[in-house]
């Protein structure tokens, strides 16, 4: 065999190799693709963890089981809540952002940590929109700034006038340092020209404890928090964060109303999956929570909860946390609020 007929052969050979390995390539996509597709037909055949980033009780919690319930008879499938709370959220978010994406491991994301944490962590194990697929906009909640009877205050500025004259002696709780009650609390304070010490808990339940007996003072939180002591006056509601009277709390006035109008604040809730979970796993599920929320008895929960059902889908979902974004990096380091 001469030169030219050698050099032939080989080019032949490289090119049907060549060849053999993109075929190869291109059967693995195909079966890997095959093998999602068949997934998504038969999702969801086995229980359906939601893992929520807050201790029981408290509003994200409340809005974790106010969904699980209803899905569960949705998709006929168990729906089983996980809550791992610690390290600011970041216990939670770490372990779904790291989950097999099938739509089995998914995250009660809480607006306080997706939002607040990037500001306020420069060392964060996860991020807010590369590592999680969002599934659809749960609740949302006003909060309520709630003192203890021993304050005494009845309306938003007679407090206000008392902090002033008594800096650094009254005592604020948290659900946890970065929570939005942490961060919502310290611009109430900036705004207010008051000193209040920061207390930090894992969550809302451990915080409630000593805000009712007078160890900690003041509690700007979530109305599911606080309502029943509110109702029973063993806590007094001074104003709601949000735009509008909470139909929950009729007589209790907004920020605006008690002559705070530059202090609004307000929460949410989501769900989201992990990256990289299919596009069909997702439409289903987005399908199923949509459906889940639009029954009346969880409207009825969520109103005697004080929460309020909000449900958008995911492109909506994703526009509103882009939009959210930049103006918690700004109030945060506006604030100096820093964790790490």
């Amino acid at each position: 065999m001469n030169t030219s007929t050698q050099f032939t052969q080989f080019r032949l050979n490289i090119s049907i190799k060549s060849r053999s390995r993109g075929l190869k390539q291109i059967l693995s996509i195909f079966c890997c693709a095959y093998a999602a597709f068949a997934s998504a037909q038969t999702y969801p055949d086995h229980p359906i963890t939601l893992v929520v980033p807050n201790p029981p009780g408290g509003f994200v919690d409340t809005s974790a089981r106010l969904l699980s319930e209803p899905l569960a008879r949705v998709i006929n499938q168990p729906v089983v809540i996980d809550n791992r709370p610690g390290a600011s959220g970041n216990t939670a978010y770490q372990f779904v952002a790291r989950a097999k994406p099938d739509g089995y491991t998914l995250l009660i994301s809480y607006s306080g940590y997706h939002l607040g944490n990037p500001s306020l962590m420069d060392k964060l194990p996860w991020d807010p929109i590369k590592d999680f697929k969002a599934v659809a906009l749960l609740t949302t909640s006003t909060n309520v700034i709630a003192i203890h009877p021993s304050v005494p205050a009845n309306t938003l500025n007679d407090f206000i006038t008392y902090a002033k004259a008594n800096p650094g002696k009254l005592n604020y709780a948290s659900q946890g340092n970065g929570s939005v009650s942490h961060i919502g609390t310290e611009i109430f304070k900036q705004i207010s020209n008051i000193d209040l010490v920061h207390v930090p808990y894992k969550g809302s339940g451990a915080a409630i404890q000593d805000v009712l007996t007078g160890q900690v003072q003041v509690f700007i939180t979530t109305p599911p928090s606080v309502m029943q002591h509110i109702q029973v006056d063993k806590l007094k509601a001074l104003a709601v964060t949000g735009k509008t009277r909470h139909p929950m709390l009729p007589n209790v006035p907004t920020t605006a109303e008690a002559g705070v109008p530059s202090f609004q604040l307000e929460s949410w809730v989501a769900l989201y999956a992990p990256a990289n979970t299919p596009p069909a796993v997702i439409a289903k599920l987005t399908a199923s929570v949509k459906k889940s929320l639009e029954l009346s008895e969880v409207k009825q929960r969520a109103d005697t909860a004080g929460v309020e059902i909000t449900y958008l889908n995911p492109n909506d979902l994703d526009a509103l946390v882009k939009k959210e974004l930049p103006y918690w990096n700004k109030i945060i380091k506006s604030a100096n609020i820093h964790l790490d």
